[in-house]
């Protein structure tokens, strides 16, 4: 009868560890596919910008699509920065991290009184700091996160 309940114990300690073990790896699947993400919408923003900038100087309508796609990319950022983050990924989220602060500060720039001032955009960094930020996708994906 003792050996059936330390069987039963081993076994029982075995699939916990082996469930928290699942759960790890889930997580740190999760967080890749945040981060890929993340990471994406910065260099299709990064992508675009240039030519609705452009196109913003003469086009009110295309400066408000702008200027909310700063604003909806400066919440992105921001919720991005508060992530749950598996150890694995620790270092990487970091850089991601350093990279939003400097871009938020660099949105928080060229939106003035929660509109966007253009020729502080076509002035600013947050292209180059962008595509920064994207080149950190490859090693994301080379974590095979």
């Amino acid at each position: 009868m003792k050996k059936w309940i330390l069987i039963l114990a081993l076994l029982s300690t075995m699939f916990a560890s082996g469930c928290s073990l699942l759960e790890k790896a889930n997580q740190t699947v999760d967080y890749g596919t945040q981060a890929t993400e993340h990471l994406t919408n910065l260099r299709e923003f990064a992508e675009q910008a240039p030519q609705m900038i452009k196109d913003a100087a003469t086009n009110p309508e295309t400066k408000q699509e702008l200027e909310n796609k700063l604003l909806d990319l400066k919440k992105e950022i921001e919720q991005f920065n508060l992530s749950s983050v598996p150890s694995m990924a620790k270092d990487i989220h970091q850089q991601i991290v350093e990279k939003n602060k400097i871009l938020l500060d660099e949105i928080n720039k060229v939106i003035v009184n929660g509109h966007l001032a253009l020729d502080k955009l076509q002035n600013s960094q947050i292209i180059t700091t962008i595509s920064d930020a994207a080149n950190l996708l490859n090693r994301i994906q080379n974590l095979g996160l």
